[in-house]
């Protein structure tokens, strides 16, 4: 995993264990044949991909409803 791609996908979305579901959510869709939403490098991880999507703003994250 990229320590600059992990930096810059915690600006987006600062709560780390956000951050964890929503690449480990991502990672088992791209396991299961989704296609990246960003262009990648040859043998880039699947986790790296997902960091680059959050960092991009490709993938975001729903506010939670208020009671």
């Amino acid at each position: 995993m990229n320590a600059q791609l992990l930096e810059e996908a915690a600006k987006v979305i600062p709560e780390p264990q956000v951050l964890i579901n929503v690449v480990s959510r991502r990672v088992r869709l791209l396991t299961s044949g989704s296609r990246p939403m960003v262009e990648t490098e040859f043998r880039t991880g699947l986790a790296d991909i997902a960091l680059l999507e959050v960092a991009k703003g490709k993938l975001a994250v729903a506010p939670k409803p208020s009671e």
